[in-house]
């Protein structure tokens, strides 16, 4: 853009049908690659050994890496602008990565080496997700962003469904095998993996070639024309005291909690809120010695540096994004209890049985991969119905009536006998997840500054991260206290939790 059109300002034109569809086909690619994750790692840690009580623990690498990428990766697409774009250069290196990872991960030989793949897997597919996000916010209007999350949501569903009934298929139609020696992978789940990278890469590919960007002046020019207020320019609201007192009382309470559960010689997976909440502190006392080493109060504090913005601009988040934040953190919270427990307690429930080596665990294995892959058909279906729906009641309460259709169908699994009824709750599920995908980001997308666009939206990954971290220190110690380990009560406590999100979206504020 030339010095002479750079004050121009412009109104953001907006996409035709497939325009959006191009610029949202990768997400088919990258949520292939998650569900194949979320169905089939549980499955993978129980047969190289992992017990029950330590499958948590060992699903910690995946938000614990979304936690820390999501926030990196939206800070460095916000501040790049290069041949290939401002976000597609992040949509390559993710696919690059998530593909090898996805041909490596069923060929782990130990446990822990199972472990650390599925840290490299989260770490690629984040790389690639945060900026499929942003690049909603950045290429559509206003007018066009709940469009663009329900194209989104719709190929989320599209790709799960594929993936996550993909070992049931191969062995029921293909006949691979699906058991194996002890300590070995079966070749459904292998093959499975090895399809889903390559679905990941085209599909992104795709996206990259079939899309363009708009450059930052281009960007800057659409907001002035849509009179937006950067609500989020900083200036020097939060002083280096305040950050200061904050990291001395954050880094205070975790050694206590740290404290206390070595001295009571409680749950190790307590740890990881305790050391949490710690390392807050000292990130808060970095953005004192930043703030103290100048006198001017309205310096801009983009020249500070990422890790200082990334944690400034927490705590400078928009209104409709905290309130956003607590209907996440409800939502995901029920999701991991999903997502990690539904094996075991559909194994142990409704098949009657905990070793991994039985035809009859790994028959239920495949039907839960089965049960994914239904509420995502399900999800798909309702990412068509939810804009019809926000219309006739309105955003938030058609998310209300979502959430509670998840949190019944979640909590019915403890009363349906029969595992072939099963499919029926995952209507429910399938609504709530399309539901989550979307109207949370239709919400906010008009609260954020395009120019941190990727920030803000790798930040509000925290209230999808932190309640994951949450579940997996606290849910293996609630089953082993209150519920004598059985895996079923993980879906009833994440029923109840989806149905609080839903009720929390009431209170949120937003545009008119």
């Amino acid at each position: 853009m030339s010095a002479e059109n750079h004050h121009k300002v412009i109104q953001q034109p907006q996409l035709s049908f497939w325009q959006i569809f191009n610029m949202c086909f990768g997400f088919l690619g990258i949520q292939f690659g998650f569900a194949l994750q979320n169905a089939n790692v549980s499955r993978i840690f129980q047969t190289l050994g992992a017990a029950i009580d330590d499958i948590p623990i060992l699903w910690i690498a995946a938000p614990l890496t979304g936690l820390i990428v999501q926030p990196i990766i939206g800070y460095m697409s916000d501040n790049t602008w290069n041949a290939l774009g401002r976000r597609r250069p992040y949509f390559l290196v993710g696919a690059v990565l998530t593909t090898l990872s996805l041909f490596i991960m069923p060929h782990s030989p130990t446990l822990w080496i199972a472990a650390g793949m599925l840290w490299i897997m989260d770490a690629s597919i984040n790389i690639a997700m945060e900026p499929f996000r942003a690049f909603v916010g950045d290429n559509l209007p206003k007018s066009q962003r709940t469009q663009g999350y329900a194209m989104q949501s719709f190929f989320i569903g599209i790709g799960a469904v594929v993936a996550s009934a993909m070992p049931y298929m191969l062995t029921n139609v293909f006949d691979v095998a699906n058991t194996a020696a002890a300590g070995e992978i079966a070749d459904s789940v292998r093959y499975s993996f090895y399809f889903g990278g390559a679905v990941l890469f085209v599909a992104v590919g795709w996206t990259i070639i079939s899309s363009k960007e708009y450059s930052p002046e281009e960007l800057a020019s659409f907001e002035q024309h849509a009179n937006r207020v950067d609500a989020t320019e900083n200036t020097n609201s939060r002083t280096s005291k305040q950050y200061q007192t904050g990291g001395i009382i954050w880094m205070f309470i975790g050694a206590v909690f740290t404290t206390a559960i070595l001295i009571q010689a409680l749950d190790k997976q307590l740890y990881i809120l305790s050391i949490g909440i710690f390392a807050f502190g000292p990130l808060q006392l970095f953005c004192a010695r930043k703030l103290s080493q100048t006198s001017n109060t309205s310096v801009q504090r983009d020249k500070f540096g990422m890790l200082f913005n990334v944690v400034d601009d927490l705590f400078h988040m928009p209104k409709a994004m905290q309130q956003l934040a607590v209907v996440q953190f409800f939502a995901w919270f029920a999701l991991f209890a999903m997502w990690i427990y539904t094996t075991a307690a559909v194994t142990s429930h409704h098949y009657a049985t905990s070793d991994v080596l039985s035809q009859a665990y790994n028959d239920g294995a495949d039907w839960v991969g089965m049960l994914f892959a239904s509420y995502n058909g399900f999800a798909a279906l309702a990412a068509i119905i939810i804009p019809f729906l926000a219309k006739a009641v309105g955003i938030k309460f058609t998310h209300t009536i979502n959430m509670f259709l998840g949190g019944m169908g979640l909590i019915s699994f403890m009363f349906i006998e029969d595992p072939n009824q099963l499919w029926i709750p995952m209507i429910g599920v399938g609504f709530a997840w399309a539901s989550i995908l979307s109207v949370p980001y239709a919400m906010l997308s008009s609260a954020l500054p395009a120019k941190k666009m990727g920030v803000y939206l790798g930040i509000f990954n925290f209230f999808i991260v932190i309640p994951q971290l949450l579940a997996a220190s606290i849910l293996g110690l609630l089953l082993k206290v209150f519920f004598d380990g059985q895996p079923i009560y993980a879906l009833v406590l994440g029923g109840v939790f989806m149905m609080v999100s839903g009720i929390a979206v009431l209170f949120v504020k937003q545009e008119q």
